[in-house]
């Protein structure tokens, strides 16, 4: 175990930090940075490790890198650190460094969380005068170049989210025989970066480097502002740089006087003695210990949206009753009504957002009318908002001050009819605090959906040296309202929407009750996003949107509501217009969905035939608990048989729908084969 004591200096220039599942080792020298040298499982398990410096900063007016190449890595300051003493117990590692010469101090801390690590470092300067930060590293590891890993990142967009991408590394950082070339480091890398104020509106904030066999680890940057990763080849290592905001990618410096800190933004880390899959669960099981769970976050609710396929904002008490009574048929426990309440029947609701008044001629008898037949069907009510924009149109563009919204050169920034607040101001705060607590107040409401539809650009340059640095105040801001909105409220749920999985990110996620995991209207392109989104998202979490219609034949209506089952079951769709063959296959998911979803909160995701491609014509996702799991395969193509090996010795039985044709299971060799037929069709297996 990790061992208690004070900071010291350490005579040995190697320390380990012993806990189960977990083993690092660092070494650190007169002459050098603080380096991990090992990172592995167990003190008899493999390191994923090679020797590498734990943290760069890189600073203005000194030398940023220290070696020619395009990596942020090997800065000048960074090489300059030099071991200050550490202390430990059973949770947290904390490693201080200094650089005299420049009056920087660095203190590093490893947190346990799971079957990972949190890391973050908090900058001080020391010096008698002002330092400006380009950027501090969040998380760096070196693993042995040896060709047998696979690196694998998701790219993602509005509609098509978390499409997931495995390659040999060896393709993308090609060998250039460095020996030839005097022993220099390859200037090569492979990156993704972050663009503005939507964290995973192009990328996703996580990467693996995975061996079959192992080990393998894996990462992820927890922010919502910016993020930069790279992989670059660093001799005989290859070596991963976790980054939030930096001046090279995001117009980010921090400016600290004597004696201010700056502490980065957190990042992930696992590691993990399999391949792709163990590497994964890994990560799952590290997002679990970081979530702020809540008494009222275990009850798992299935909700009902009028959103998606359905009301698209135009609710009106006309237009939800039937949805009410219906959904409350189906099972659904919360009903949440999405955009547009606050909007004039012949308004915009998109530029008139911000007041968060009910626009009273939607509904007879006021909204509060409606709320009451949510409650009368048994259902707590639930309200969508958008808490960070100010549509151009809305009395609260003229009634706040000009420092509460985001600001460049002088002027508000407007993007797509919405000004965005600043929260990092107490009159925005304000603003949010008072409309939720009143909104709680008025209509009794046990839901919340947060949306965020807008990529506001780089950031504020409002109290800020960089917009960069604006940015990242406001969403660790953010982060801080949501926590006290619901200490404030503590059984009120939050959901983090951000338009559909454009700012999906552990610094929201852990402290956010659901997260829509996208906008796509079309139930066959959902199937690839659905099933990849435990990759990205914990599978309590990743709200799957299933939304039947009337014009669906059965097995279309089955594929639909697989989605949903295999995560978070998030309801919409016109359900009073369904036949009664459909919707007792809507009824029947929702109670194969309520057996399973605690079960789903203690599984770890795996995917028997890899991570879904985009125009994969089979497709499956496994929810394991260890002793039994789900299985959904989703047929978007011809007719195929599938085999299962690594469920040899196991029994696959049918569990959705009941009622409809059964897939045949047959073994060979002792493993599952699957006649898949043509689709769209999906089914839903117990494996045991």
């Amino acid at each position: 175990m990790g061992s208690t004591a004070p900071l010291h200096r350490d005579e040995d220039p190697a320390f380990e930090w012993s806990l189960p599942g977990l083993h690092l080792k660092f070494d650190h020298r007169d002459d050098r940075p603080v380096r991990l040298v090992r990172l592995a499982t167990g003190p008899e398990a493999p390191s994923a490790a090679a020797p590498w410096a734990i943290v760069d900063v890189i600073t203005a007016g000194g030398e940023h890198r220290a070696r020619n190449h395009q990596t942020l890595m090997n800065s000048g300051t960074g090489q300059r650190l030099r071991y200050a003493g550490h202390e430990s117990d059973d949770t947290e590692l904390r490693i201080r460094q200094s650089a005299p010469e420049s009056g920087l101090e660095v203190i590093s801390v490893f947190r346990v969380a799971g079957p990972g690590l949190q890391i973050r470092h908090t900058v001080r300067n020391a010096s008698g005068r002002d330092l400006v930060l380009l950027s501090v590293s969040s998380a760096l590891v070196a693993v042995p170049a040896d060709g047998a890993q696979d690196l694998l990142w998701g790219e993602s967009e509005w509609l098509a989210e978390g499409r997931w991408r495995q390659r040999p590394l060896a393709e993308l950082l090609p060998d250039i025989d460095p020996a030839m070339h005097g022993g220099q480091y390859s200037r090569g890398l492979f990156s993704l970066t972050s663009h503005g104020s939507w964290s995973t509106g192009s990328f996703l904030p996580t990467g693996m480097l995975a061996a079959e066999g192992g080990p393998s680890i894996a990462w992820q940057v927890e922010t919502s502002a910016g993020w930069h990763w790279e992989v670059a080849q660093t001799g005989s290592t290859v070596t991963v740089g976790v980054h939030g905001a930096t001046d090279m990618y995001h117009q980010f410096a921090a400016r600290l006087a004597p004696g201010e800190e700056f502490t980065s933004v957190t990042a992930g880390l696992c590691v993990a003695d399999g391949g792709r899959d163990a590497a994964f669960s890994a990560l799952t099981g590290y997002r679990r210990a970081i979530r702020e769970l809540r008494t009222v976050d275990a009850r798992l609710p299935v909700v009902y949206n009028d959103f998606m396929n359905t009301l698209m904002g135009r609710p009106t008490t006309e237009r939800l009753l039937p949805l009410i009574e219906s959904a409350a048929e189906t099972g659904a426990e919360y009903f949440c009504i999405d955009a547009g309440w606050f909007a004039a029947l012949d308004g915009h609701w998109w530029t008139s957002a911000g007041e968060w008044l009910e626009a009273p001629e939607r509904f007879a008898g006021g909204l509060l009318s409606v709320i009451d037949v949510i409650r009368a069907n048994g259902m707590r009510p639930g309200l969508w908002l958008e808490p960070e924009a100010v549509g151009v149109e809305s009395a609260m563009a003229q009634r706040l001050p000009e420092e509460a919204f985001f600001r460049r050169f002088g002027e508000r920034v407007v993007e797509a009819g919405n000004f965005q607040l600043d929260l990092r101001h107490p009159a925005a705060r304000a603003h949010l605090d008072g409309t939720v607590d009143r909104l709680v107040d008025e209509f009794g409401l046990g839901f919340f959906k947060l949306d965020y539809n807008r990529n506001s650009g780089v950031g504020t340059d409002v109290d800020a040296t960089a917009p960069g640095a604006g940015l990242l105040g406001h969403t660790r801001a953010f982060r801080d309202w949501l926590s006290d909105a619901q200490a404030r409220h503590p059984n009120v749920l939050f959901e983090n929407c951000g338009s559909g999985a454009m700012r999906m990110d552990y610094n929201i996620l852990a402290v956010a009750h659901l997260q829509s995991t996208s906008d796509q209207q079309d139930c066959r392109k959902y199937a690839p996003i659905a099933a990849a989104a435990p990759a990205s998202v914990l599978p309590e979490q990743a709200g799957n949107w299933a939304y039947p219609a009337a014009s669906m034949g059965l097995e279309e209506t089955a594929f639909a509501m697989t989605a949903g089952v295999m995560g978070r079951l998030y309801l919409s769709g016109f359900l009073n217009e369904l036949n009664g063959e459909q919707s007792a296959l809507v009824c029947e998911a929702v109670a194969l969905h309520k057996d399973w979803r605690h079960r789903i909160a203690a599984s770890t995701p795996s995917w028997p035939l890899g991570l879904p491609g985009w125009e994969d014509e089979v497709i499956a996702l496994r929810l394991d608990t260890g002793d039994e799991s789900l299985l959904a395969l989703w047929s978007r193509g011809k007719a195929a048989e599938i085999a299962l090996p690594e469920l040899r010795g196991r029994t696959v039985e049918q569990v959705y729908p009941v009622a409809s044709s059964q897939w045949t299971v047959r073994a060979e060799d002792g493993s599952p084969v699957v006649e898949v037929p043509a689709g769209p069709a999906a089914r839903i297996f117990t494996v045991v």
